[in-house]
């Protein structure tokens, strides 16, 4: 039996991405082992993605080198005796525990001075792999075969048992439909549609019959209130109510999502929930919502997208120029549940 491992990136929304690498995978190799060496942080993604078998906890915060530990985790993985590892991070550190793990293939791309670590490196052509999902699949195919075409979208299931549980646990009745507003960002304020627009959209939907949820984690709570503040008194603030599970399970009961470039944007996407998601510094051409029901709203203005973390120019116009009303526009007409 094939045993592979794949380490995955940080984010949230690029591990969802990673999805259909995963099923590529399966799809070459039947009947194969995938684990996946992730941080603590996506666990529970990983695990409701039926082709992960198990998740390693990869234990280093992001920028450490920590060599020792490193070297200890590489000893630890080699009993697992892996036939290939895929290193999707293009960073010299997470190429190094499959090298001292001792696993005969080490794929991914060239990188950041890693030709000694890995011994099946790929020359990552951008132009011909825009997408990111376009660039992991590529590394689940063999050297020098084209990535097959069209890639299948990431997915997720939610139960009903599932769903049920957390909306029992926070107290959340299903008396009207929900539009679920995702107002963070973790990359940076670059990213966030302005909070007065938020509060201003929560509005117009209240007016329509909806009830507004606000998902996010801990770091979004200050936002989350500023938006129940801001004459939104009957919104919800979930914001680091939640966790990742339960904020999935959240997304799947929603008619509309609102969400900025987030990595809760992709499993709002990944769930088929229709959607409003919103660009600012950042490029759908890059990392869009991979699902029909996602509507992208972007202004083209000449110094978007940047990909900076707070906006260059001080002016913040990718985002402050696309106003609620701008935006009130691209929302669907009330059919109930889709």
């Amino acid at each position: 039996m094939r045993k592979i491992l794949v380490v995955a990136p940080s984010w949230v929304g690029d591990t969802m991405l990673v999805q259909p690498m995963l099923m590529r995978l399966k799809q070459r190799h039947p009947g194969c082992l995938i684990d996946v060496l992730a941080p603590p942080w996506t666990e529970a993604l990983l695990r409701q993605m039926p082709e992960v078998h198990e998740v390693i906890i990869n234990p280093f915060p992001h920028g450490t080198l920590r060599l020792l530990e490193r070297l200890r985790l590489g000893r630890e993985l080699r009993n697992a005796h892996y036939d290939q590892a895929i290193v999707l991070p293009n960073s010299f550190k997470s190429a190094l525990p499959p090298l001292l793990a001792g696993i005969p293939v080490r794929t991914g791309f060239v990188g950041e001075m890693r030709y000694g670590l890995l011994n099946d490196a790929r020359k990552l052509n951008k132009n011909q792999l825009p997408l990111m999902v376009e660039r992991f699949a590529q590394l689940a195919e063999a050297p020098g075969t084209p990535i097959q075409q069209p890639i299948p979208s990431p997915r997720l299931q939610v139960s009903m048992a599932q769903r049920q549980r957390v909306l029992d646990k926070l107290g959340l009745p299903l008396d009207k439909p929900v539009a679920a507003f995702c107002p963070g960002a973790e990359y940076g304020p670059a990213k966030r549609w302005p909070i007065p627009y938020f509060a201003e959209l929560a509005q117009r939907l209240e007016q329509r019959g909806y009830t507004v949820w606000l998902v996010g984690s801990p770091k979004d709570r200050e936002i989350g209130d500023k938006i129940v503040a801001l004459g939104n008194q009957h919104c919800r603030n979930l914001c680091g109510e939640t966790s990742l599970a339960d904020a999935i399970a959240l997304l799947s009961c929603a008619e509309l999502v609102v969400s900025n470039d987030s990595g809760l944007m992709h499993l709002a996407a990944a769930l088929d929930r229709p959607m409003l998601a919103l660009y600012g510094s950042s490029s759908p051409q890059f990392t869009p919502p991979l699902s029909d029901k996602a509507q992208v709203i972007k202004l083209d203005i000449a110094c978007s997208p940047c990909f900076k973390r707070v906006c260059p120019l001080g002016h913040f116009n990718c985002m402050m120029q696309l106003t609620a009303d701008h935006v009130a526009q691209h929302l669907p007409e009330r059919s109930g549940r889709q």
